[in-house]
């Protein structure tokens, strides 16, 4: 799959993990897609407009969140993909 076919069906995923759990889905709605490799999914959390510096949310990203994520990814697209945040 290429990046931009994933971009177009992202709304989907998110869509999903709305309907499982509201703070999943606020977690990674305002992620962007950076780039896709292989089975290597880049979130890009980067927001001038918001942060001054470099943060790091993934420590302090819930486990579960994560985990349904990765379920909606499977359950929308049909295969499984890494998600790393940058």
């Amino acid at each position: 799959m290429e990046l931009e076919a994933l971009k177009a069906q992202w709304n989907q995923v998110l869509d999903y993990l709305l309907e499982r759990d509201r703070i999943a889905w606020l977690a990674f709605f305002d992620a962007r897609l950076a780039s896709l490799n292989e089975r290597t999914l880049t979130l890009n959390f980067a927001d001038s407009e918001k942060f001054g510096g470099k943060h790091d949310f993934a420590k302090a990203r819930n486990p579960k969140h994560t985990a349904l994520l990765h379920e909606a990814i499977t359950c929308v697209l049909g295969f499984e993909l890494e998600v790393i945040e940058e």
